[in-house]
């Protein structure tokens, strides 16, 4: 049976992030040592990110009325709110952008309304709250209430590909099921100041976003380029455990995020493709460059590095994750949505590609998915690449 995705939508909050902007904040935080201002400075200049968005919003100060927790902008030092004053920012701010994304992608989808969804998965590593998101997005779109509903919560970066198999899953067991799936990561939410080299990386790569998609079996005609779901598969890779963590601290969630992983993908990335080209022999010998595309998550473009050099890679088929990383940072399971967005919009009318894409995660974990580009058959401008329309009008553009 083909599953494919018939629509494919993200969104990001209001506030714009310079990167060199939030480089200089940073250097001067109070109890940086002279190590940590350099570390600070080559981390950010090296990140290959030139903006990022976050739903904090004290940027420019807080509301009037208000302290500020995160951040003071009188006199430019982050502040360390406890894991719950960062969690109930979640709560307001992940909701926005659930439903706002998830709306989007139910109106993006051709024949498909809000009565015929059956199934809703959300997916986020960045908060908690229950009733949680999955709830949110039922009562806010009208769904109907006997909607079955799954949240993968605290997987990390590479959630979103595990949260596509398992709609793909439910629509070859349910050839009627129709299956909205959202992910939402807040990460500026456990922004911190330290000297340590693990949480400066982190700090210089991670932003907010989110996406929505709605998967289905059912043959339905479409005006839009589709997405169809072929194979997936999960590899563990025999070292990495310490390298890679998100751990829940008293003052936020904590992220390690160790300088060897881009060698680790870099000695196991094969090993962990060769399961997934399996499933098309007329793959598994190619050079991997004959692929068309390649939708791999932008941890950080040490990473993008290690995988378009280990693959020999086209440099043009790192287009889409580098300049995802350029526009957006890394927004954890939500970046590889954006990537795979990129490609789709891309996809020329009237053809057929193929797409592998990876994700790469606490474990270390590696999610890679077998995918194929429908371009549209009566869409003459499918073709165009146009960037994604993700940006609201107005808000604070400096930190």
């Amino acid at each position: 049976m083909t599953v494919t995705l018939r629509s494919l939508e993200v969104a990001v909050p209001a506030t714009e992030l310079a990167q060199e902007e939030v480089r200089d904040v940073f250097a001067a935080q109070p109890g940086l040592t002279r190590l940590g201002e350099r570390l600070v400075a080559t981390s950010f200049n090296s990140s290959g990110i030139e903006r990022r968005y976050s739903a904090l919003n004290e940027w420019d100060g807080p509301p009037p009325g208000e302290e500020p927790v995160f951040f003071e902008a009188d006199t430019g030092r982050f502040l360390n709110p406890t894991t719950a004053a960062r969690n109930q920012i979640f709560v307001r701010e992940a909701t926005e952008l659930y439903t706002r994304v998830a709306a989007s992608a139910l109106e993006a989808a051709e024949g498909i309304s809000a009565a015929d969804v059956t199934h809703v998965i959300t997916v986020s590593c960045t908060g908690f709250f229950a009733p949680g998101p999955d709830y949110r997005i039922v009562r806010a779109l009208d769904l109907d209430p006997s909607v079955q509903r799954y949240h993968l919560g605290f997987m990390g970066c590479y959630a979103a590909l595990p949260a596509l198999r398992q709609a793909q899953t439910i629509c070859r067991a349910d050839p009627d099921a129709v299956v909205l799936v959202a992910t939402v990561e807040l990460c500026t939410l456990h922004v911190r100041t330290s000297n340590d080299p693990d949480t400066i990386v982190g700090s210089s790569l991670f932003a907010d976003g989110a996406a929505a998609a709605i998967v289905t079996g059912k043959d339905l005609p479409s005006a839009a380029p589709l997405l169809q779901l072929d194979h997936f598969e999960t590899v563990l890779t025999p070292v990495g455990e310490e390298s890679m963590a998100w751990n829940i601290g008293d003052n936020g969630f904590e992220m390690v995020l160790g300088t060897y992983v881009p060698h680790i993908i870099d000695e196991h990335i094969t090993g962990a493709l060769a399961p997934l080209l399996t499933h098309d022999p007329s793959l598994a010998d190619l050079p991997y460059r004959d692929i068309e595309h390649w939708a791999i998550h932008p941890g950080g473009r040490s990473i993008l590095d290690k995988v378009e050099a280990k693959l020999e890679l086209d440099e043009a088929q790192l287009v889409p994750a580098r300049e995802t990383l350029r526009d957006y940072g890394n927004m954890s399971s939500a970046t590889v949505m954006f990537v795979l967005q990129k490609i789709l919009r891309a996809a020329t009318p009237g053809t057929t590609e193929r797409v592998c894409s990876m994700a790469f995660g606490p474990g270390l974990t590696v999610e890679t998915a077998l995918l194929t580009t429908i371009g549209a058959p009566s869409t003459p401008d499918a073709g165009s690449g146009a960037a994604p329309e993700t940006v609201p009008a107005t808000g604070p553009t400096r930190p």
